[in-house]
């Protein structure tokens, strides 16, 4: 080796830690602080077209990476149900726009998806109090700068009243639920490709019906994607009118 040639050789024996350092610090940047509680705040609604079998469903929910200040995503969403008589299914066909920030406090960035649904939920009672409902979902997904995409979700929801055997007024009731996402293409456009495993989300609250057709939650979600994990706190209200 000669002489000139170690200058050279120590550059890149400094410069390759730096840079190492300079990527990790990069990546995590762009994650979110998974020890950092975030927070959804959501409201839920459905209604029915007097005594048929149609109606309204939807929900609007604000998330937050940080409690506040910090959007994660605004969503805005709503379908048409149809409840057929003494079959015990409602189904739904429904329209989501939604809003996403990256991490950080520029809220500026936001990615828009336009977003159709059709979804079928079903309903049954165990044991007497044990308040079980079933939901699939298909999604068809048309996310700002990536191809077509769709999705298929799988959510239980568990609801156990502590103080009646149904969710009268004045009961108090735990709640639990487990969502499964799963993606039905794996390119996205420009080369990118994702996992057929998309997201997972568990949820344990507490709610209190305040009258037949108005409830309140409060609960505990986390949830787990390929790359991160998070804990969120979620406030909601349900009301039927």
């Amino acid at each position: 080796m000669t002489q000139n040639a170690y200058p050279t050789l120590l550059k890149r024996i400094f410069l390759f830690p730096v840079l190492c350092l300079l990527c990790y610090t990069q990546t995590h940047a762009q994650g979110p602080d998974e020890d950092q509680l975030g927070a959804w705040y959501m409201y839920f609604f459905n209604t029915s077209f007097g005594e048929s079998d149609w109606g309204l469903q939807g929900d609007f929910q604000y998330r937050d990476w940080r409690g506040l200040g910090d959007r994660e995503q605004l969503l805005l969403r709503s379908g048409v149900t149809y409840t057929p008589k003494d079959l015990g299914v409602k189904f739904t066909l429904g329209y989501g726009n939604i809003s996403s920030g990256a991490y950080g406090t520029d809220s500026d960035a936001l990615v828009i998806e336009h977003r159709v649904y059709q979804e079928a939920l079903l309903s049954n009672t165990i044991l007497k109090r044990l308040l079980v409902t079933h939901r699939f979902r298909y999604e068809q997904r048309w996310v700002e700068d990536q191809d077509f995409r769709t999705r298929y979700r799988y959510n239980l929801f568990v609801n156990i009243p502590f103080n009646a055997n149904e969710l009268v007024k004045n009961t108090y009731y735990f709640a639990f639920y487990n969502e499964l996402f799963i993606n039905g293409e794996r390119q996205i456009g420009d080369g990118r490709s994702v996992g057929y495993f998309d997201r997972n989300r568990t949820y344990l609250g507490l709610g209190y019906v305040l009258k037949p057709n108005l409830r309140f939650q409060l609960g505990w979600m986390q949830q787990t994607t390929t790359n991160w994990q998070k804990g969120q706190l979620q406030i909601s209200a349900h009301h039927s009118f």
